[in-house]
């Protein structure tokens, strides 16, 4: 075959400083600002943070299990590559799809969160009554602001990752000022009175406060596994793409606890309650000027864009890996011959996340806890994963190898299955039925397809390109 007849392949541009915004981008993106005084108010100052390093662990062994499966197989569509090789075919459709809902969630809640925003700096643009959802009054200005934000995103990942890790780097960098700038504002202007209660005392006590934390945690560190989705554009060696993976976990673990920190310094429980933004509103105090808050509000505005960029490069790589292996409808596994991106994939979550702000801003709530429940679950996959490939294949070439990896692994396990059942109903923070609908929904509808494709490829595509995948990388 001539070259000029080759398949579009995807193309190894990022360096170390892309890998690392992409991640940490990722993990950092519109929550912080909008969820932050919600988690006080729950947990307590001091439980908000406890849970924030409690899930934090949790998330960094699991992200240790991912740092050692992707520098081994450093192919696009990461949980795919490693529950494929480790539990078959079925396990691993299962594993990548709930990813894949836990990405487009992601990028719907940025295309609510964006028109939320707009409310703070631009009080009353919201006009034109459409419809009322959850007794939330839908307006079209609002639902524009939306639209235009998740047009723009699916436009910049259509026309290559470059474009969106130059992106992602500018935007991170931005984030980043505002942050060190209120953390040390706080540490010296702050009043540890305001702290009080340090622990929520509601109706489940402490322990239950910082539960319902933690319900947060997998949506708000969710990406730092976009690196493995991206594992086929990182131009790193591979022990290199695990370290640059752990650092992103322990960064936004630092993150989140000092925001909570310093927000929880400046505004005691009366002001939380009353701010529509607390870390804004923090921020304003921190400074003395409405200024401050504006440009809070900007960071904010910076972490929608590096989440939503981030979450398309994730999502319509772990899609483009789905369809590539049989799994999919063939046309979502299309590489752009110029731009080396899957086009088809990122037209497709960003019709989805269009469709989010038609549904007002009680989407926000069930989008977090929805694509939650399809994260932990593959988190879950991943972790069992990496023990079964420890047990199964010991002498498999890992250039970045676990210590005690057997341990993190069983941990990992458990942690997994511990903030799955934090979903289950029973639990204090428990799906409600709409979140249950939408759950179910993505994944019947996901079984549907894969049933379809499979009628139709066969499970011998998927295990001809996975193998050949994973001996092409050990040779």
């Amino acid at each position: 075959m001539s070259q000029s007849a080759q398949p579009p392949q995807f193309v190894r541009v990022l360096a170390r400083t892309d890998v690392l915004a992409l991640a940490f981008g990722a993990m950092i993106g519109w929550g912080w600002i909008v969820l932050t005084g919600g988690a006080i108010l729950d947990g307590g100052s001091l439980g908000a943070m406890i849970a924030f390093v409690i899930g934090g662990i949790a998330v960094l062994l699991v992200g240790l299990t991912y740092a050692e499966l992707a520098s081994a197989m450093p192919q696009v569509g990461g949980e795919h590559v490693y529950s494929y090789r480790a539990l078959g075919h079925a396990a691993s459709f299962v594993c990548t799809w709930s990813i894949v809902l836990g990405y487009v969630s992601v990028a719907s809640f940025e295309a609510v969160a964006l028109p939320t925003v707009f409310e703070h700096l631009f009080p009353g643009y919201a006009v034109g009554d459409l419809w009322t959802v959850a007794g939330w009054d839908v307006k079209a200005t609002w639902v524009a602001v939306g639209v235009a934000g998740s047009l723009a995103m699916m436009v910049i990942n259509y026309l290559g990752i470059s474009t969106a890790a130059l992106l992602q780097k500018v935007v991170t960098c931005l984030i980043l000022v505002a942050g060190v700038m209120f953390v040390t504002g706080s540490l010296f202007t702050g009043d540890s009175a305001n702290m009080q209660p340090l622990f929520a005392s509601g109706e489940h006590g402490a322990l239950g406060g910082i539960t319902a934390v933690l319900i947060l945690v997998p949506f708000l560190f969710v990406g730092f596994d976009v690196i493995p989705q991206a594992a086929e554009e990182i131009d790193l060696p591979f022990r290199d793409i695990g370290k640059v993976l752990v650092l992103s976990v322990l960064m936004a673990v630092a993150w989140y606890t000092l925001i909570v920190l310093g927000t929880s310094l400046m505004l005691d429980d009366a002001a939380l309650g009353s701010a529509a933004l607390s870390v804004p509103a923090a921020m304003e105090v921190v400074f003395g000027g409405a200024w401050a808050g504006n440009l809070m509000v900007l960071a904010g505005i910076a972490g929608i864009i590096t989440s939503w960029n981030a979450f398309y490069i994730g999502g319509s790589r772990a899609i483009y890996a789905l369809a590539h292996s049989g799994m999919l409808p063939a046309f979502l596994g299309k590489l752009h011959p110029r731009y080396k991106t899957p086009t088809n994939a990122i037209i497709l979550i960003g019709v989805l996340s269009t469709l989010a702000p038609f549904f007002g801003r009680p989407a926000l709530v069930w989008l977090v806890d929805a694509g939650g429940l399809g994260i932990v679950l593959a988190y879950l996959f991943v972790a069992l994963s990496f023990l079964v490939l420890r047990l199964r294949e010991p002498d498999m070439p890992r250039p970045y190898l676990v210590r005690s990896g057997k341990l993190v692994g069983v941990l990992a396990t458990l942690l997994s299955l511990g903030m799955a059942c934090l979903y289950l109903p029973g639990s204090p923070s428990a799906l409600t039925a709409t979140e249950w609908w939408i759950f179910g929904v993505w994944m019947l509808g996901g079984l549907g397809l894969y049933g379809w494709a499979r009628r139709h490829y066969g499970r011998e595509m998927g295990d001809r390109i996975i193998r050949g995948a994973y001996t092409d990388t050990e040779s």
